[in-house]
């Protein structure tokens, strides 16, 4: 086995293709870098760069071990990772896309943390997949299709979206037809163009242009604070028209192309704290379901 501190330097260097960067991660200097990468060279018998310029390049050996060395610190990493869930049971570390944690997790996380006193809940919220190997996550709550290799997948929800606007737009006045649409502000979203939804609605028209929002949470804001109409997925708006912040425009909705998924290391589906989330998620689920069976029907 060659000395891991050789393969560390080696490792780093391959990464960065330099001895200067993989010293400055490390800690060490030049001169020590190119020590360990010359004494790894020696034990194997082989030369792992060559020189380009004044960068390095991977020889064929070199790119094999950096390969296989890379992945065996991810399963050093991956396992220490899980050790560290295990350690701290009490704990809970969730990864959720922002839209979805300020409009549907935030609001209902109190009554979880009333239910689970011991347990110490973290969010982070990010726009990007979580890296369970690396990042010290517990739990994630993601859209997509279920396709997630080697992670447990719950489906939570489908979703539909249809037109909502605040109940004050327009003075009042709103749109009483599908076409009529057409003639008032329609907010837009990066993911969710209303040409499907006028198909549907048996509106022929392109799809609009003007205001496009990234993020679904700004966009129903913008719409609440009555800017324009907007296409809102059911789950995401459910607690406005409740409230009555929102009001649904007619009774056509269309399926939104992906669902909400619950993702974990499999080793942790059936962990304790993570049990009692996936029980208490599924409760908020059924309620929200039953509420929205039993709002009034749709504006048409």
């Amino acid at each position: 086995m060659p000395p891991l501190p050789a393969l560390r330097a080696f490792e780093s260097a391959a990464r960065h293709n330099s001895f200067s960067r993989a010293a400055a991660e490390l800690h060490l200097t030049h001169g020590a870098i190119g020590h360990q990468v010359r004494a790894l060279e020696a034990s194997l018998g082989v030369q792992l760069f060559t020189r380009v310029g004044r960068g390095l390049v991977l020889t064929p050996e070199g790119r094999m071990l950096a390969e296989r060395v890379r992945a065996a610190w991810l399963d050093v990493a991956a396992a220490a990772q899980d050790i560290r869930r295990r350690a701290n049971g009490n704990q809970l570390t969730l990864s959720v896309f922002p839209s979805f944690a300020a409009r549907w997790l935030v609001p209902r996380l109190g009554r979880f943390i009333e239910q689970n006193p011991d347990l110490e809940v973290m969010i982070q919220t990010t726009g990007n997949l979580v890296d369970f190997s690396r990042d010290a996550v517990d739990v994630g709550l993601r859209m997509g299709n279920g396709n997630w290799t080697g992670l447990w997948c719950e489906l939570l929800f489908g979703d539909a979206h249809f037109p909502v606007c605040a109940p004050d737009f327009n003075h009042g006045a709103l749109p009483s037809t599908p076409a009529q649409l057409l003639q008032y502000p329609l907010l837009l979203s990066v993911d969710e163009p209303w040409t499907p939804w006028f198909a549907a609605a048996g509106v022929d028209a392109p799809e609009p242009r003007g205001v496009t929002y990234s993020d679904a949470h700004d966009l129903l804001l913008a719409t609440r604070e009555g800017q324009g109409i907007a296409l809102g997925r059911e789950m995401m708006v459910a607690d406005d028209i409740v409230r009555g912040s929102l009001v649904r425009l007619f009774d056509v909705s269309v399926p939104v192309p992906f669902s909400y998924y619950l993702v974990c290391p499999p080793a942790l589906a059936q962990a304790g704290k993570v049990k009692r989330f996936r029980a208490w998620i599924w409760e908020e689920i059924d309620f929200q379901r039953a509420q929205i069976a039993a709002r009034a029907p749709a504006r048409r």
